[in-house]
């Protein structure tokens, strides 16, 4: 169970080609996965690539969003081909290829690239996080009030009643209490964001393994927390997943709990 982190960011950096040219193509194959979720033609063409050549490294499984392998998270690549696959689709640059790798059950590293922007943010557990060669670190906001948090609003929203109920309490709840609240559409991003110090917090609810893998630990390698919205370290399944820089932490936890 041996592989090489530079050489896996190779390989994302020649899935970003392919990647590229879809988002400047001027006809996508769209399909449906539900009422809101959808998968372009580059999603399966990226999601191929990468499977294909990470294969390579003997002892890891993929777990990947297209194919829906539903596979222990032991040692395994978790991948998501294009994570803000709307915004792909829609010509919006803020959409990436995420990789999380899982040794043992734990982190070991994570890669989230977006080739439009041309901004690699990646992460080895206990080496710290970088933006490209740029080593990062999460911002020393320490005021809730002054925090500008990111959020998501889950696919689910459209047929749950419950899941949007969530969504529009916790959003007029946090409101008052923050400097404001923003959704780009890219969960892997917005974790990068908050490790980059862009964002000072994040959260959404029904995030899959593939969307925060590599994000998470970017985050606390940047020196950031990464919990579920009760405070408790995050695993994939908890409903609600938290990042910050740290600073103030366990008032948005309350927020979102209240």
């Amino acid at each position: 169970m041996i592989y090489n982190f530079d050489e896996i960011r190779e390989i994302v950096l020649k899935a970003g080609e392919i990647f590229k040219e879809g988002f400047f193509a001027t006809k996508k194959e769209v399909d449906f996965k539900g009422k809101k979720e959808l998968v372009t033609e580059y999603d399966v063409k990226i999601e191929d690539f990468l499977t294909t050549e990470l294969s390579k490294f003997d002892g890891f499984n993929i777990v990947a969003e297209e194919k829906h392998f539903d596979e222990e998270i032991k040692n395994s690549f978790i991948i998501d081909p294009i994570d803000g696959t709307t915004n792909f689709l829609h010509q919006i640059p803020f959409c990436a290829i995420s990789v999380g790798i899982y040794q043992n059950g734990f982190e070991r590293g994570g890669i989230v690239y977006n080739p439009i922007t041309n901004e690699m943010y990646w992460a080895k557990k206990g080496e710290g996080a970088y933006l490209n060669d740029k080593k990062i670190s999460v911002s020393d906001v320490d005021v809730f009030q002054r925090a500008l948090i990111g959020t998501g609003f889950p696919y689910s929203a459209a047929d749950n009643e419950e899941d949007l109920r969530w969504v529009v309490s916790k959003l007029q709840k946090l409101l008052p209490k923050v400097q404001d609240i923003r959704r780009f559409g890219s969960a892997a991003l917005d974790l990068c964001y908050v490790a980059n110090g862009k964002l000072d917090g994040f959260y959404e609810i029904n995030l899959k393994p593939w969307d925060v893998a590599a994000g998470k630990i970017i985050v606390r390698e940047a020196g950031g927390i990464v919990t579920n919205n009760y405070g408790e370290d995050y695993e994939f399944w908890d409903k609600c997943i938290v990042a910050t820089n740290g600073r103030f932490h366990q008032e948005f936890v309350e927020a979102l709990m209240g």
